[in-house]
């Protein structure tokens, strides 16, 4: 059985300490979390400003919370995993509290090549789930793809026209050799 939910404000002050500490060494033991995460989790959880500015300080002097290596970890993973274009990565990290000159300065970690390279990807990708719709149908679900992911619409657009070229030129290889 778990023990009753006490309000921080009714710990005393060693307790209530320990309590946020706990906390954010929770949160951190799962992933890297941004001086704003912990914020507004300890927030949640009833912790007073104090307490709170006091606890965040100690962990960034100790290393344990940067919001640079947050920013730049972040960027990497997004890139790589959900294939985020930086205008897309900026926005994000914006919104988890980063500063925007640090989220930018991270975002810029992934350069127009690697993002081109990266729309590719997913434009061959999803090209195999499209079926037989026409051309203007692809190229309208594909560019509403990758804007939802945050690729520049003259990028997004090129790269499209670029793969399905590519496509139409695999396939017609295809149905050259069936024929003979």
């Amino acid at each position: 059985m778990r023990a009753p939910k006490v309000d921080p404000a009714e710990l005393p002050p060693d307790e209530r300490r320990k309590k946020a500490k706990e906390i954010c060494f929770d949160l951190l033991a799962a992933r890297p979390r941004s001086t704003e995460e912990l914020r507004q989790a300890l927030k949640r959880k009833g912790f007073d400003e104090e307490t709170t500015e006091t606890l965040l300080g100690k962990l960034d002097q100790a290393g344990l919370i940067n919001d640079a290596e947050f920013a730049e970890m972040w960027v990497r993973s997004r890139h790589a995993n959900t294939g985020l274009a930086r205008n897309a990565l900026v926005a994000e990290l914006k919104r988890k509290g980063i500063d925007g000159d640090i989220a930018v300065q991270a975002a810029d970690e992934v350069d127009r090549e690697a993002e081109e390279q990266r729309a590719r990807e997913l434009v061959r990708k999803r090209m195999r789930s499209l079926g037989n719709v026409d051309e203007q149908t692809a190229i309208r679900r594909l560019l509403g793809f990758l804007a939802r992911k945050g690729y520049p619409q003259g990028l997004a657009y090129t790269v499209i026209r670029d793969e399905l070229r590519e496509f139409g030129a695999e396939a017609a290889l295809l149905d050259d050799a069936a024929l003979d």
